[in-house]
């Protein structure tokens, strides 16, 4: 079992920067691939980011390419993602996600096995 927390949520202006982070506890989350999705008000949840078991291998949405950065530290058992150039079209809640299995092998929400509750990101432009 895994349980997931995320945190570093917040207001930040266009072109700025934010740094979430998630808190996983269990055993064997250094077993899991991890993800971050996000959703917008009225809208989908969608894929962001997800990195697998070392932290060595990493995939992104072509919407956040080049601009948001996920990393992943087993030690501390924690998964962050590094966004930069906030855009207003970034404003979503973002959920931390885990799935069983050391490589990343989808990025459909149906697929992960454990989310976190989510933290409010609000770009204003």
């Amino acid at each position: 079992q895994v349980q997931l927390v995320e945190s570093g949520g917040g207001l930040v202006q266009a072109g700025g920067s934010l740094r979430l982070s998630c808190a996983a506890s269990g055993p064997t989350f250094s077993r899991h691939s991890a993800a971050w999705f996000r959703q917008a008000p009225g809208k989908e949840r969608v894929f962001v980011a997800a990195i697998n078991w070392s932290g060595s291998i990493t995939y992104y949405a072509d919407s956040v390419k080049g601009r948001f950065t996920i990393s992943r530290d087993n030690v501390k058992n924690t998964v962050d993602l590094q966004m930069n150039s906030l855009k207003s079209e970034d404003t979503a809640v973002y959920y931390c996600a885990a799935r069983a299995g050391f490589a990343v092998t989808t990025f459909v929400k149906n697929d992960m096995d454990y989310w976190g509750k989510g933290t409010l990101v609000t770009v204003s432009s």
